[in-house]
């Protein structure tokens, strides 16, 4: 979601408690999608200035000296040359990616739990174990990425415009894009960067839902350890987890996500903001990996994971909770 992300599961209940409660797909559905877009674009307009620093840390050119030296200089650079606005350049995009993200992850993820309760490997009357969890996530994370690579490859090119030496100015607005993308590689060049976008999906999808179910799970247990009675024990099973432990688990979704899988992105950003019609747009996936190791090490792979890791922890946490939130207050069953 870079990634990212943004989506949040539907359900405040403990992962044995994850059943469809007679309530109907459709409407559930729904829900999700439309509730956790609202939280997913909120989450992007506090989350965008981070992520255009760390795709300008990602993108800096081989065999030439660091533009900058860490986040902290790419914010004073950044500010100074563009001011505060420049660093929300490209937002459009990413907002629509927010909605689509939530909607794709929240409707894949309901096809897998759908296609394994259908399939006897789970009841809806215990629900999902948390294994079963990582696995519909990074199903719903593999199928999202076809959707955003696209979405992501717009964004990265209007945070960092490359300039070709005898060539008209990049182009920074998203219709712009898409045309020079369009008429330089036609609708394949909108997937450029695809096999990045599907690992860190894939994989950071499987490690944001096993993480925040593993932490909602883990709080609901020691909650009900201490519980002095029965009474208060099943009023802690049938409500939603005190906001500052479901910003926890949030929080502990987002970092996950982003740091398992950061070197795919920092591959993938790089594929993304290389010039169009360039020698270099020819390099594959792996191509582009190697060549980061040779000039970087593993530094290189992780550079800009720092600040990703930060404003993804907060980030993460206020989308669950404006999530959750949204659901108890207006809820649609």
């Amino acid at each position: 979601m870079d990634h990212a992300q943004i989506a949040v599961h539907p359900s405040f209940a403990m992962p044995s408690e994850l059943a469809l409660r007679g309530s109907s797909a459709l409407i559930e559905a729904f829900e999700g999608v439309a509730y956790g877009s609202i939280a997913g674009i909120v989450g992007k307009y506090i989350e965008y200035p981070f992520d255009t620093v760390k795709v300008r840390l990602q993108s800096q050119p081989d065999h030439l000296p660091l533009r900058y030296t860490g986040p902290l200089d790419c914010f004073r650079q950044s500010f100074k040359a563009d001011g505060f606005l420049g660093l929300y350049r490209g937002i459009s995009a990413p907002l629509v990616g927010a909605a689509a993200e939530t909607s794709s992850l929240f409707l894949f993820e309901k096809v897998g739990r759908e296609a394994l309760f259908n399939t006897g490997l789970a009841t809806r009357e215990k629900g999902l174990s948390l294994p079963a969890l990582w696995v519909t996530g990074a199903f719903s994370g593999v199928c999202a990425s076809f959707v955003l690579t696209p979405i992501e490859l717009v964004k990265c090119k209007i945070q960092v415009p490359t300039h070709v030496e005898g060539a008209a100015a990049p182009a920074t607005r998203p219709l712009a894009v898409v045309r020079d993308v369009f008429h330089h590689e036609g609708l394949r060049g909108f997937w450029r960067g695809q096999m990045g976008t599907l690992i860190r999906e894939g994989g950071g999808s499987a490690a944001w839902f096993g993480a925040k179910e593993t932490v909602t799970s883990t709080f609901y247990k020691t909650n009900i350890r201490h519980a002095k009675s029965r009474t208060e024990m099943e009023n802690i099973k049938s409500r939603s987890l005190p906001l500052w432990q479901q910003a926890v688990a949030g929080a502990s979704a987002g970092v996950s996500y982003n740091f398992l899988f950061f070197p795919a992105d920092t591959i993938k950003s790089r594929m993304q903001t290389i010039a169009v019609g360039t020698l270099a747009q020819k390099r594959s996936f792996m191509e582009e990996g190697a060549m980061i190791w040779r000039q970087y090490g593993l530094r290189g792979l992780y550079r800009g994971c720092g600040i990703t890791c930060l404003r993804s922890a907060p980030s993460s946490a206020f989308i669950f909770m404006v999530y959750d939130g949204l659901k108890q207050r207006f809820p649609l069953q």
